[in-house]
């Protein structure tokens, strides 16, 4: 049997997971990583996009808008911006979401804004296509 890590998932409400798991996928500033038990310690920034547990054979996933992630060999630790479980977002949420990334882009008036809402817009609509 292969190990576990410890994975917290808390939002700024409350603690929406805690459990051991056998990988987590986090959507890294720098992109996508995937940690196992025994990881090397990492801290990182988090954007907007899809936290993928694995456990005993289950995928569940959560959207995230940012946040922090610290790892270590045992346990994941994410603090998340929001925390919205797939099985709960509205396809109509999301396209409003879209819809306001894409307004939000449209009127950035530098380009660090502009950058960080046309991110936002490509990651809502990797969570569109997941649907």
């Amino acid at each position: 049997m292969a190990s576990k890590i410890t994975f917290d998932l808390v939002s700024p409400e409350k603690l929406l997971l805690s459990q051991a798991v056998d990988m987590v996928t986090i959507p890294g500033t720098e992109g996508y990583m995937g940690v196992l038990a025994g990881h090397a310690p990492v801290v990182s920034t988090l954007r907007a996009g899809m936290i993928d547990i694995l456990n005993d054979g289950v995928d569940t996933r959560f959207f995230i808008r940012g946040g922090f992630a610290e790892i270590s060999a045992a346990k994941i630790t994410v603090l998340a911006d929001e925390a919205i479980p797939m099985t709960e977002l509205d396809v109509a949420v999301l396209e409003q979401r879209l819809r306001d990334a894409q307004d939000d882009e449209i009127a950035a008036k530098t380009d660090a804004e502009r950058h960080k809402a046309a991110q936002l817009v490509d990651d809502l609509k990797l969570i569109r296509a997941a649907f």
